[in-house]
């Protein structure tokens, strides 16, 4: 059985400056860094982590360093872990996107599932992507505990897969607040659920809008 602790980025200057990031990369806020630290030491407290993955983006690369330092890892960077590639969308505010790409923007507000970011990956598609990288890491980690470094869409969608819910009901499953902890345990070839977004251990350092990125 591998344990995979999937952590959302801390807060990141695209999440206080409200634009969508997707692959735009940018770095922690001052927050985020506090977030990302508090964390850590809920899991140093609760797991053994033998090996510590991210998304190559800053925002949870460095959000999972904080992880890797209480145990004495280095970061592996693992692009499939990366946000959806959201396109046209890239960097835009989300006041904009309405504006500008009205279909698609209301497509993703409404059913998630069935969206694409203009010009980018669709929701499937990312899950798809997640899930694959998920099962890799696990088989290659057999009995350990890993943490990876990622980020909101892909925490929900593997939600999404795993709870075997489907793309068509993804709305039920809420956006995980930044720097939260969601675990699934991999066994004989399937994914298990046993928390999702926990967040207690930040109390009021807890940030959950803008939710998308």
């Amino acid at each position: 059985m591998t344990r995979l602790l999937l952590i959302r980025h801390g807060q990141s200057q695209a999440n206080e400056q409200r634009v969508f990031a997707g692959n735009y990369d940018v770095e922690l806020t001052e927050l985020g860094c506090k977030q990302a630290q508090c964390t850590a030491e809920y899991i140093a407290k609760n797991y053994k982590v033998d090996k510590v993955y991210a998304s190559d983006l800053k925002r949870a690369f460095k959000t999972a360093e904080f992880v890797a330092e209480k145990f004495g890892l280095k970061v592996i960077p693992e692009k499939g872990f990366r946000e959806i590639y959201a396109g046209e969308w890239e960097a835009v505010k989300f006041d904009e996107l309405s504006e500008k790409y009205p279909e698609d923007w209301d497509k993703w507000r409404i059913d998630l599932g069935n969206s694409r970011c203009t010009g980018g990956e669709s929701v499937r598609e990312l899950g798809e992507r997640i899930i694959n990288t998920l099962k890799k890491v696990a088989e290659e980690n057999d009995g350990k505990i890993v943490a990876i470094g990622t980020h909101a869409t892909p925490v929900r969608t593997t939600q999404c897969v795993v709870s075997e819910y489907g793309y068509d009901r993804i709305m039920e499953i809420p956006w995980v607040s930044n720097a939260s902890v969601t675990e699934v345990v991999y066994e004989d070839g399937k994914f298990t659920l046993v928390k999702f977004g926990e967040d207690k251990h930040l109390a009021d350092l807890i940030s959950t809008l803008p939710v998308n990125v």
